[in-house]
């Protein structure tokens, strides 16, 4: 090969366009955060009214809750150690557009986001957040991720039955006292043991409630487009038993319980861990051009 050959390869290899794209590469996060409310941050999961952000089913790294982010961490190392947890206990869907900004400020790949509990556990009906107040805070907290971390991808779940909670601890005497001092979720938990009309009503209203947020999210996350991945209601349609729920409220889930929720949400976005990830090529660094060798 002449010198002028050579020189005329390694030229066409410096002017390659700066929009060319690498080999296919399986998605992998390297910062993820958790958003939401006491859920998420783990509440109740290790101690007596305690944030326990280690047994978070998003950001958690216990061995004994598997989150997501021990599952993805043994997937790529370069994970370790950047589990952002930006719940907060009692935080509403208007808190999530502050939460998604500090992500994006920790320049968060990928969040997971559990919120609207609160929403709807509150002193009485009639201040539950609206449903169309609800679906327009998460769509404007999602679109904040979009503009300052347009490659990242959202894991959305759905918000746990309120009413299975109610079934599971209506009949233990430890649970209603906890509900009735700590003023737990009055506006399903109140009056635990009523079999009156009205109270029925009452839990049946707040389902329905709960039910639609979700029916939000999920309009929300397919507005979205294919980097966010809601949850199909699974966590809604978790049978949890007392097994999963803190002695310390018999509201929030134990280990077990952010375990369960772990593994069930993992579940709902693995074929994004073998689904290959094209991303633009960085622009080439320009090299000296050797000058020909005469």
């Amino acid at each position: 090969m002449t010198a002028f050959t050579s020189l005329g390869a390694l030229t066409t290899a410096l002017l390659a366009p700066a929009g060319a794209v690498q080999a296919a590469q399986p998605w992998r996060p390297v910062v993820m955060a958790a958003l939401g409310d006491s859920i998420s941050a783990g509440f109740n999961a290790c101690g007596w009214y305690l944030t326990c952000a280690s047994r978070s089913w998003s950001t958690g790294d216990h061995r004994s809750v598997r989150s997501q982010y021990v599952r993805l961490r043994a997937l790529n190392a370069a994970l370790a150690g950047h589990n952002v947890n930006l719940a907060v206990p009692g935080s509403t869907s208007a808190d999530l557009a502050g939460q998604m900004t500090r992500a994006v400020g920790r320049r968060a790949d990928y969040v997971t986001v559990l919120i609207g509990a609160q929403d709807a556990c509150v002193s009485e009906e009639r201040l539950m957040t609206p449903v169309a107040v609800y679906e327009r805070r998460v769509a404007e907290a999602l679109a904040l991720f979009r503009a300052g971390r347009p490659g990242g991808r959202v894991f959305v779940a759905s918000v746990p039955d309120l009413k299975r909670l109610w079934q599971i601890g209506k009949g233990n005497p430890v649970a209603r006292g906890f509900w009735a001092v700590g003023r737990i979720c009055p506006t399903m938990l109140a009056r635990p043991t009523s079999t009156s009309a009205a109270d029925r009503a009452r839990r049946d209203r707040v389902r329905a409630r709960v039910a639609d947020y979700n029916t939000a999210l999920a309009r929300v996350c397919a507005a979205y487009g294919p980097a966010c991945r809601f949850d199909g209601n699974e966590v809604f349609r978790q049978r949890f038993t007392v097994d999963h729920l803190s002695p310390w409220d018999f509201f929030h889930p134990n280990a077990a319980g952010q375990k369960l929720i772990a593994e069930k949400t993992y579940a709902m976005m693995r074929d994004w861990l073998t689904e290959e990830s094209t991303e633009p090529a960085p622009a080439p660094v320009p090299a000296p051009v050797p000058a020909p060798v005469l």
